[in-house]
């Protein structure tokens, strides 16, 4: 095996650095949607963050102006906004969204519209407004000019729709071409809001490219229910001059199949992506070429690109040519090309790792994104000069606070595959790598089988990588036969029949040479993957007993039944294997793992979606049902009710990413430990339990740079270091009160004397934000028995005064805690001793003797303040 290429994030760089949790990987914030004003001085974009409390992923858009890039949030609330482009002018936005206008005057006689529906933003200020009313909602949209939209809409019910609905008749008919409502072309004028039907079409539209001066427009159309099942009826392309009212039909011998549009400034002609395929007519492997069409002449130009792989993803235009991200495997390679007549010429951009472009209209400026494997995103703005992006700057940096993480340390690798052919690959180390030892091998595989694994940072719930690296494991990430982004021949190769005989090879082969490199111990290894990845790991625990258990999410075992139940089951199956099941029912026997189920003896973890239809649900049922069988491996299915291919609600996401940690720690790492399920960690049994034989050393919890008690240092702790300390029968467990400061500086320094490592007592920045008075924990509030306000804790004072010392505290723990690896009693019991900037100290958080009353300015009495302390780790 070869190494190609070592990412700059060494995790030796950040030692102490956070943990990485499970809702780092699925609270993260992912941007998109980039759109720039046309005179490129302002960009707006989208920014999606999972909410938990809604447990769905929520959108919302933000806009930043590129001479001081302050970034201005323009959304906000529970629903999502989506699609965001400039008015001509770029005085408005508009957007999508479902979200409901507000209700005014007498409630509407009419059903309200459905849908998305388009949202207008004015970036002087003021409130977004609800512009449209389409009743089936809006498919996609264009700006014509400053005050005219076109709008591509579902046509409104018909008598047929109006009955069903009348009905409440929720039965399907599959494919009902004669009632599936069209997507037709109309203009929308805003003063008015007048609607006007363009297109009289039978079929969909699925969309729409406007030429910047408003007076064309391009619409794809889908012309077949049944299109993605067996690609027979393809799409078909138009183009519309909305002056005179003509449409035309582009491309009309089917040969070039379009995808994306892109006009060119002066609207004279714009440019294309489509793809290539030897097949007849399927298209599930294919290269991208690239196209340009002249209006004026009617013709057709294929861009010459000088790369064979064609296009990868991202195309923005210039005023002289095209930007391009060229298919480079697992690296894209960036590229400027220049317009002359009818030829391109290519000059190559020096920068690398780019994963998006987007130009401004005037060609002087550039925003790109750039990421390796071992580097998270981020948007860079820079100077279009020739083909060089120079004094770039940060524009946009999500996800910045992982920043403060061990991230894996990753390198590009390769080794002969099944064909002897150069296969390439993504390795991560583990976050404890030490060069000469061996560790675990946990294999990742991606989905497709036209897919592939960029060199780019991507944590997900499929893949959640620097979980299993913080684990100590290596991870390997194949791009085997069949991937995209290699090339046409490198797509094809596993087709017509010869599906799932090369691609496991491959992986195998790249396993064989990371155990030859002396790194991976080879009694340790697991492999896991979704959809083809899924697949590629079923077929795995078939054919080898060496992967010691296996992670399968949406992963077909049966081949006949996915032919008819599959969404795209027709094509897939006619593409990769060649033949229908009627044709060659032996073919479809071999190829299917569902025939192969008494050789496997890898644990296995199953996750299906129960609406899944491109890799259905029966087919988890019939992996778990013949494992269960023949029961010589153990074996668990998890079905996400109302879920398609991937989960999308965060408590799927979440119970997906922590059975498949639970089943890899009890069968690969061995690190699995039982646990009670009734016992919440966070309780204050819990806590019980944990203090009925508390150690001399307090127990601490990492928390960043450094670790925390999870207690407030005991009375019996603190007796243990100063033995005039009294301590009366019972209360070992209780907090150390009446303690000054100098005493909890003493304890921490004898307690690191006696232990050789650092403690001391925490800061004000470290502590000051998680200490703060809680009305549910052990404060006045809890003994009084209702909210104490300003007025009756002075009531209340005389007789606590009264009271024996600390009479009000709790055993430490009593309360339930804070986090997942939780800390207790931050909000109550003892007020605790932390350091301030200036190095004086100051006694935080909440006591037993007062309130909770975040306004209260009382401090703890002398007898209800303690400390806990702070180990540094490093």
């Amino acid at each position: 095996m070869r190494i190609l290429l070592v990412s700059l994030a060494l995790v030796s760089l950040l030692p102490a650095a956070e943990k990485w949790t499970v809702d780092d990987i699925l609270l993260q914030e992912r941007a998109s949607g980039l759109e720039l004003s046309r005179d490129g001085k302002v960009a707006v974009y989208v920014k999606s963050r999972m909410n938990k409390e809604q447990g769905e992923a929520v959108s919302h858009l933000y806009l930043k102006r590129l001479g001081d890039l302050e970034e201005v949030q323009l959304t906000r609330g529970n629903d999502s906004e989506s699609s965001p482009k400039f008015s001509p002018d770029g005085k408005r936005i508009a957007f999508l969204t479902s979200r409901k206008p507000p209700a005014t005057g007498p409630a509407p006689t009419d059903a309200a519209p459905s849908g998305m529906q388009v949202w207008f933003l004015n970036l002087a200020g003021g409130e977004p407004w609800s512009v449209t009313k389409f009743e089936k909602g809006v498919r996609t949209f264009e700006w014509l000019d400053n005050d005219t939209l076109l709008i591509a809409a579902p046509e409104d019910p018909s008598l047929y729709d109006q009955k069903v609905k009348e009905r409440k008749d929720t039965s399907q008919v599959v494919d009902d071409e004669k009632h599936a409502p069209p997507v037709r072309l109309f203009k929308f004028e805003v003063k008015g809001s007048k609607s006007t039907r363009l297109t009289a079409n039978a079929d969909r539209i699925t969309a729409v490219f406007a030429s910047p001066d408003g007076a064309w427009a391009v619409t794809l159309h889908n012309r077949s229910l049944a299109e993605i099942y067996d690609q027979k009826v393809k799409p078909v392309t138009f183009l519309h001059d909305l002056k005179s009212g003509k449409s035309t039909q582009l491309f009309t011998d089917g040969k070039v199949l379009p995808r994306g549009f892109n006009w060119t400034n002066d609207s004279k002609g714009f440019y294309f992506s489509a793809p290539y395929t030897t097949h007849p007519y399927l298209y599930n492997a294919s290269v991208n070429l690239f196209y340009h069409y002249d209006v004026a002449a009617s013709k057709v130009t294929k861009v010459d690109l000088g790369w064979e792989n064609g296009l990868s993803s991202g195309v923005s235009l210039t005023p002289d040519g095209f930007v391009a991200l060229l298919a480079n495997g697992a690296r894209n390679r960036a590229a400027r090309y220049t317009r002359a007549g009818d030829t391109w010429t290519r000059a190559w951009i020096d920068t690398e790792n780019v994963q998006a472009v987007t130009v401004t209209d005037d060609g002087e400026q550039i925003i790109y994104t750039t990421s390796t494997s071992g580097e998270p995103a981020k948007w860079l703005v820079a100077k279009l000069d020739g083909a060089r992006f120079a004094d770039a700057k940060t524009f946009l940096e999500p996800n910045s606070d992982w920043k403060k993480k061990p991230i894996a340390k990753t390198e590009l690798v390769t080794w002969k595959g099944a064909q002897d052919e150069q296969v390439e690959g993504i390795l991560y180390y583990p976050h404890n790598y030490a060069p000469g030892k061996k560790y675990p091998l946990v294999v990742m595989i991606h989905g497709g089988p036209h897919g592939h694994d960029p060199y780019a940072f991507n944590e997900s719930m499929g893949y959640p990588h620097q979980l299993y690296a913080q684990r100590g494991a290596f991870l390997f990430k194949p791009n085997y036969h069949g991937s995209s982004n290699y090339g046409l021949k490198w797509g094809e190769s596993i087709s017509g029949g010869k599906y799932n005989d090369l691609e496991w090879i491959d992986v195998e082969k790249g396993v064989d040479s990371l155990i030859a490199r002396g790194i991976i111990d080879a009694d340790k290894m697991g492999v896991m993957g979704w959809s083809n990845g899924s697949i590629i790991t079923i077929e795995l625990t078939t054919r080898t007993t060496r992967y010691k258990v296996a992670g399968a999410g949406a992963g077909d075992v049966n081949w006949s039944s996915d032919w008819g139940n599959a969404v795209f089951g027709d094509s897939f199956e006619q593409y990769y294997l060649g033949k229908t099941p009627m044709d060659d029912p032996q073919l479809y026997i071999r190829k299917s793992p569902l025939y192969r189920m008494d050789k496997v003896k890898t644990p296995t973890i199953i996750f299906f979606g129960t609406e899944d239809k491109q890799v259905p649900t029966e087919q988890g049922w019939q992996h778990y049902r013949a494992l269960q069988h023949y029961g010589q491996a153990d074996v668990k299915f998890i079905l996400f009710p109302g879920e398609a291919h991937g989960p999308r609600k965060y408590v799927h996401q979440r119970r997906k990413v922590e059975e498949e940690l639970a089943w890899f720690d009890k069968y690969l790492f061995g690190t699995a430990s039982d646990t009670n399920e009734a016992l919440k960690p966070e309780s204050a049994l819990a806590a019980l339990l944990k203090t009925r034989s508390l150690p001399q050393t307090p127990e601490t919890v990492e928390r960043g740079a450094i670790a925390m008690g999870r207690f407030e240092v005991t009375r019996g702790q603190f007796h243990s270091f100063e033995g005039s300390y009294k301590v009366a029968p019972g209360t070992d467990a209780y907090p150390a009160g009446g303690i000054s400061v100098d005493q909890a500086k003493a304890y921490c320094a004898w307690l690191s004397k006696q232990t050789g490592q650092n403690y001391r007592l925490g800061t004000e920045e470290e502590l000051g934000s998680l200490l703060t008075r809680s009305k549910n924990e052990n404060t006045l509030d809890h003994w009084a028995g209702y909210t104490v306000n300003a007025d009756d804790e002075a009531r209340l004072s005389s007789l606590i005064e009264g009271m024996a010392p600390g009479s009000l505290l709790q055993p430490v723990g009593s309360f339930t805690g804070a986090g997942d690896d939780p800390l207790f009693d931050l909000g109550g019991n003892v007020a605790e001793w932390v350091t301030k900037k200036d190095g004086s100290f100051v006694a935080l958080g909440g006591s037993a003797d007062r309130p909770a009353d975040s306004k209260t300015t009382t401090k703890a009495r002398p007898d209800y303040i303690g400390f806990r302390v702070v180990r540094d780790l490093k």
